[in-house]
């Protein structure tokens, strides 16, 4: 009876801290709050170094078969629209393979990838989660789903034709 009580209790710890990690995520149309990728080869970049660009946050996985659909799409699409200000960041998950086994991968990979994030971008209902950011600095996008090329035109190609705001607009975190 007491191990019962115990995981009734776990569960219910786990679900708020679910709650609370859902109520932190960033929600569209919220200015964006600022994030720290460390990239793979352990570089740095912030949101506030990407003002004026469309950015997106792609979480994947490796076990992910919509993920491993996706992700090349997303590249192919980062490599054609990089010029018109669009900025693709592939985040790995932690149940994903090491990041040593994945080399080869980034190797080939126009997208930057990283290694971490830190800020308020959880994964939501699952992966792949993307968070979109326009020029602006405002969530636009922000969603457990694969995009396909119909989705990522009907998304991003908007954003790309907005102007770059004259004053960034920053997060008060």
């Amino acid at each position: 009876m007491q191990s019962v009580s115990r995981a009734l209790r776990l569960l219910g710890l786990g679900m708020v801290a679910l709650l609370l990690t859902a109520a932190k995520a960033p929600k569209v149309g919220d200015v964006a709050p600022n994030f720290e990728l460390t990239l793979i080869d352990g570089s740095k970049v912030t949101l506030d170094q990407l003002r004026g660009q469309v950015v997106v946050l792609n979480f994947w996985a490796t076990w992910c078969v919509p993920c491993r659909e996706e992700l090349p799409t997303l590249d192919r699409y980062y490599e054609l629209q990089q010029k018109a200000g669009l900025k693709v960041f592939a985040i790995a998950t932690e149940d994903s393979l090491p990041l040593y086994q994945m080399e080869k991968l980034f190797s080939v990979m126009h997208i930057p990838s990283a290694r971490r994030i830190k800020g308020p971008y959880p994964i939501l209902q699952g992966v792949p989660t993307n968070y979109i950011i326009d020029r602006s600095g405002h969530i636009r996008y922000a969603r457990a789903a694969a995009f396909d090329l119909e989705a990522l035109n009907a998304t991003i190609v908007p954003l790309l034709r907005e102007p770059a705001p004259a004053v960034p607009v920053t997060a008060t975190n």
